[in-house]
C-alpha cells in the first residue's frame, strides 16, 4: 500500500497533485505539451502509473486540473494585490505587471495551440478561468472613469486590446536581465493607451 503524505487521505491526495503539478511545470518549460506524457510525469513525481492514472486519466485530465490549480492561485494573488493599492490608475498598472510577470514565469501552449490540444469540453474549462480576470480589469477600468482618473471609454473595446498586450510573449521572450525594462515599458504602453492620467512612477507600488 502507498505511503500516505500528510494526516489524511485528503491531504494525501492534495500533496500529490501538488507534486505533480510541480513536474509538469518543469516539463512544460523544458519540452513543451507535445512532448510530455504521462508516464514521463509519473517517474519524475516518482510516483506509480497506477496511482497516477487514478489521479489524471490522460494527459488532457492534467493539463486541465494544472490550469485550474495555477489560475486560482494566481486570481487569488492578483486580488490581494490590487486590493493593496488604493488609486485605480496603480490598480491598472499593477494589474498588466503581474499578468506579464506570470506570463514570463509559465510557459503554457498558446491559446491556438491549447485549443488543438484540448477537446472543445476541456478547453471551455481552462478559457473560463480567464473570465475572473477580466471581470477585474473591468472593474478597475469603471472605477478609473467614475473618478476621473481614466476617460470615459468603452471598456468592451479596451479589454481586448489590453489583454493582447498582456498576452504576447514577445513583450517577456527577452534575456532575464532585460525582463524588468520590458514590463515596465509595457506597463506605460497600456497606461498611455488608455489615457491614464499621471501614470504611477513609484517603485514600491508597481513592484
Amino acid at each position: 500500500m502507498p505511503k500516505i503524505i500528510g494526516g489524511s487521505l485528503t491531504e494525501h491526495r492534495e500533496q500529490v497533485r501538488l507534486r505533480v503539478f510541480e513536474v509538469l511545470r518543469g516539463q512544460l518549460y523544458e519540452r513543451g505539451f507535445d512532448a510530455i506524457t504521462l508516464a514521463g510525469v509519473a517517474a519524475e513525481a516518482e510516483l506509480g502509473r497506477t496511482a497516477m492514472y487514478n489521479h489524471f486519466p490522460d494527459k488532457e485530465s492534467l493539463l486541465v486540473a494544472f490550469v485550474e490549480h495555477e489560475a486560482s492561485t494566481y486570481v487569488q494573488r492578483l486580488e490581494q494585490a490590487v486590493a493593496a493599492v488604493g488609486d485605480p490608475v496603480d490598480k491598472l498598472a499593477m494589474f498588466v505587471r503581474l499578468q506579464l510577470e506570470a506570463l514570463a514565469e509559465y510557459h503554457l501552449p498558446p491559446g491556438s495551440t491549447l485549443a488543438s490540444a484540448l477537446a472543445p469540453a476541456a478547453y471551455r474549462r481552462v478559457a473560463a478561468h480567464g473570465d475572473p480576470i477580466t471581470g477585474r480589469l473591468r472593474e478597475i477600468l469603471a472605477e478609473g472613469s467614475r473618478t476621473g482618473r481614466l476617460p470615459d471609454e468603452d471598456p468592451d473595446v479596451l479589454i481586448p486590446m489590453i489583454m493582447s498586450t498582456m498576452a504576447s510573449r514577445q513583450v517577456v521572450d527577452v534575456p532575464p536581465e532585460q525582463l524588468e525594462q520590458a514590463i515596465a515599458t509595457a506597463v506605460r504602453f497600456v497606461l498611455r493607451g488608455v489615457g491614464a492620467a499621471d501614470p504611477p512612477q513609484r517603485k514600491s507600488e508597481l513592484g
